[in-house]
């Protein structure tokens, strides 16, 4: 375990070392794909959840 910590400390030094506009632009390509990743999974995972629970809107009748 502290051979992993001994890695993560040393890649956070490297990032907090680099001046700011790489640090945002690196934080950016990280994140960005990231964030964009979880949220299709949620949508995912919460669409088979409403259909099991027969809340799917994609079948809306109309009154």
């Amino acid at each position: 375990m502290e051979r992993a910590a001994g890695w993560w400390d040393s890649f956070e030094l490297w990032v907090v070392g680099l001046p700011f506009v790489p640090q945002v632009v690196l934080v950016l390509l990280v994140l960005v794909p990231l964030c964009a990743a979880l949220a299709w999974l949620l949508d995912r995972g919460l669409a088979a959840i409403f259909v099991l629970l027969r809340r799917d809107t994609s079948k809306s009748e109309d009154p």
